[in-house]
């Protein structure tokens, strides 16, 4: 830990905020460290020497529309905090841009590993890393059995054609991001646009579902899912497209992660068919949101690769991002065309 302020949070005015909206909550001097790996928010661990927390905020310069969430994220977590799925207790909600530039949040720290690369689950043996992945499949399962009118996220949503939305919005988002021609990403939108499937009954939608996401302790339960800036209610079959798209995704680049290539863990046929039989859901139109899965994955990297490129991203490896763009769209196309 630094007690120097890291880029994008300021302790003294986080320190001030904290003291009048939770008095008495921090007793020490903060002290706070960036969490390197992220590719989006950014998110700090914070101590002030008795208690930790972490907080969560924008990337610095260039937000897309409706990314980057931080109500929404506060929202979610705040109402799953009484449920089966395991989040952080939340602390504080801050929308006023003048204490750091940015909405943010503050949330307990949580105990547990995100685990991201191969050779994590490589240092656990194969059946610790089945376990995990398993574990990964039934809280997602969990999640997606939540009422959520029962936990006053009525309005969280409109899950109402949310599939033509979602693909309209990572469209837009891409076109924000362009600097370069990718080949076959307008094809891929256009295909998908043309064959939209019907939804099942809306669920909590996480967005982002995968295992570096979660924190898991050494008992190989899933202590808190994280990232929750791209939830909202819509089709619980999104999720467990792109969990399958990061999966698959490994074989084009380790930027987006490697652990599905670690002895153990579940070929993508068993994760959906886990998924399955766990929700009861009907996954035999997986060929389209598998599809989507790889284009919004995609747009997700090239706005991240844009952000790069005009030295708005704070951390290490965002130089390799773009690569992985490409063979993502073509992994896409394939899909769809194999449907």
């Amino acid at each position: 830990m630094s007690a120097e302020s890291p880029p994008g949070l300021d302790l003294a005015r986080l320190r001030s905020r904290l003291d009048a909206d939770r008095p008495g909550l921090v007793t020490g001097p903060l002290s706070a460290r960036l969490i390197e790996g992220g590719r989006s928010n950014l998110t700090y661990v914070v101590d002030d020497g008795a208690r930790t927390w972490v907080v969560r905020r924008p990337p610095l310069g260039h937000v897309l529309p409706t990314a980057h969430d931080m109500v929404r994220e506060h929202t979610v977590i705040s109402a799953l905090g009484s449920t089966a799925v395991p989040v952080p207790p939340t602390v504080l909600l801050c929308t006023d841009d003048a204490v750091l530039g940015a909405p943010f949040y503050v949330m307990d720290f949580v105990e547990g590993t995100p685990y991201r690369r191969r050779d994590q689950l490589d240092a656990l043996g194969a059946d610790r890393t089945r376990r995990i992945a398993e574990a990964m499949i039934d809280t997602l399962a969990r999640l997606h059995a939540v009422d959520h009118t029962e936990v006053g996220l009525t309005d969280f949503g409109r899950p109402e054609g949310y599939l033509e939305r979602q693909l309209r919005r990572w469209g837009k988002q891409l076109d924000a991001s362009r600097s370069r021609d990718i080949p076959g990403i307008d094809t891929l939108r256009e295909r998908l646009s043309a064959r939209l499937p019907n939804s099942p009954a809306p669920t909590i939608v996480h967005g982002d579902y995968r295992l570096d996401n979660l924190l898991v302790d050494d008992t190989d339960r899933v202590t808190a899912v994280l990232d929750w800036e791209m939830s909202t209610l819509g089709d619980p079959l999104t999720d467990i497209a792109l969990l399958v798209a990061y999966t698959e995704g490994e074989a084009l680049g380790d930027e987006i992660s490697s652990v599905a290539t670690a002895p153990g863990f579940p070929p993508v046929r068993d994760l959906v068919a886990r998924y399955t039989a766990t929700s009861g859901r009907d996954t035999s139109a997986m060929g389209w949101y598998l599809g989507f899965a790889f284009f919004k994955l995609a747009v997700i990297l090239e706005g991240i690769h844009f952000r790069h490129t005009q030295g708005k991203t704070v951390g290490e490896g965002f130089d390799r991002i773009g690569a992985s763009v490409a063979p993502l769209v073509a992994r896409g196309n394939a899909t769809l065309e194999e449907d």
